[in-house]
């Protein structure tokens, strides 16, 4: 089969994948409680004669598809969102509250669509293609673990030689496709600091230990750490993203609660930014009050192998030509299938899926993708699995 047929035979399987993708936009369940969309993804697997390892990583399924050889893995995720979706579609959430807000429903379907592309491969090469039916991407579990991790717990990737996965881009022209070599997406990690004063009348504050004042201070210092602290050339930042103190106006609270995140790409630079808001929330402590920190570790940083990389983009352009490439860039934004790439060499590319002139970001009530850009995702995954079988 050359590119151009696998190009030709995943667009004849486009109105299936947008048929399971509309269905799994209906029906969004939250991380590790993807039932229904298991048991789904699960049957579609019988169907095309393929077992399915059900239950991995808490909800995900694992397919195996061939054997010996080099062992690829195609990752796909499953998970949606607490937000309630605004938009008035045939196929708009009927689970209150939920919603596929990120296009992992687009990921499942185009992943089961990959299934059948490599099970009804005329000459498939001699190799394991193993397809991860992630739960649980957008948070962590009770256990402050991802789906990525319990399913690498469970055994999932062990033998991997080459792992790839796709992800929607709502803001990209639909159907073309962007990768970053190297490092592609940022660790991201959480904090939560309460700044310690005394409290008094507002009209007496000399009478207590303003906690608002040291706050001040403290976010001063904060905002000093990316521009005298971290090596001008490493990515990193520290946002503060809540401040919650008192109720009323003429009385100074003894207590400011601040919730922010941390983002960087260096495993050295997140160790340092973890040190250095330490040290400025210590202010605190050198103009009279205290303060306590608790740091929740997230994701890693995800690092596109350079060569994988180079791989899907060659495969993009004997499939679409130059023209079917955008240049894309690396972000802070965080994925937690960083820990499959850190289990072996992988690369994600972003397919472009434009809906219309309305901007629908992800995670936005009235997030939507163009689904005309799925038969190009199934394509290039497909593609690139194999070629990565036969190097």
């Amino acid at each position: 089969m050359t590119a151009q047929e696998m190009v030709e035979r995943a667009r004849s399987l486009q109105e299936m994948t947008i048929a399971l993708r509309r269905e799994f936009h209906m029906n969004p369940e939250l991380n590790f409680r993807e039932f229904r969309t298991a048991r789904r993804v699960a049957e579609e697997l019988g169907k095309m004669g393929i077992e399915a390892q059900t239950g991995v990583g808490v909800t995900g399924v694992v397919a195996r598809i061939g054997e010996g050889g080099p062992v690829i893995g195609i990752r796909g995720d499953m998970d949606a969102l607490p937000i309630t979706e605004a938009n008035d579609t045939p196929y708009k959430s009927q689970n209150p509250g939920v919603m596929h807000a990120c296009g992992h429903d687009a990921h499942t379907a185009i992943l089961l669509t990959v299934a059948r592309l490599l099970n009804e491969m005329p000459n498939r090469p001699k190799a394991e293609f193993r397809l991860f039916f992630q739960p649980s991407e957008e948070d962590f579990g009770a256990d402050g673990k991802s789906g990525a991790v319990r399913m690498i717990e469970d055994g999932a990737l062990d033998g991997l030689d080459n792992v790839i996965a796709l992800h929607v881009a709502s803001e990209q022209p639909a159907g073309k496709i962007g990768i970053v070599d190297g490092n592609a997406a940022a660790a991201v990690d959480s904090f939560k600091a309460k700044i310690i004063g005394e409290g008094c009348h507002g009209a007496y504050p000399h009478l207590g230990i303003d906690p608002i004042y040291l706050s001040a201070q403290v976010i001063n210092a904060l905002h000093g750490v990316r521009a005298r602290r971290i090596n001008p050339v490493q990515p990193a930042l520290i946002s503060v993203g809540a401040i919650h103190a008192g109720a009323a106006d003429n009385v100074i609270p003894s207590e400011v609660d601040l919730k922010g995140t941390i983002r960087s790409y260096d495993d050295g630079v997140r160790a340092q930014l973890w040190a250095e808001l330490e040290r400025a929330l210590s202010v605190t402590r050198a103009l009279g009050g205290n303060y306590e920190l608790e740091i929740v570790k997230g994701y890693p940083s995800m690092y596109n192998d350079p060569g994988v990389a180079e791989l899907i983009r060659q495969v993009g352009r004997e499939m679409f030509t130059e023209d079917g490439l955008y240049p894309e860039e690396a972000g802070m934004g965080a994925e937690d299938f960083s820990y499959m790439t850190r289990k072996a060499p992988g690369a994600m590319f972003m397919l472009g899926a434009k809906f219309d002139e309305v901007n629908r970001p992800h995670h936005s009530p009235i997030f939507d993708i163009a689904e005309s850009s799925f038969y190009v995702g199934a394509a290039v995954l497909a593609e690139t699995a194999v070629r990565l079988a036969r190097r």
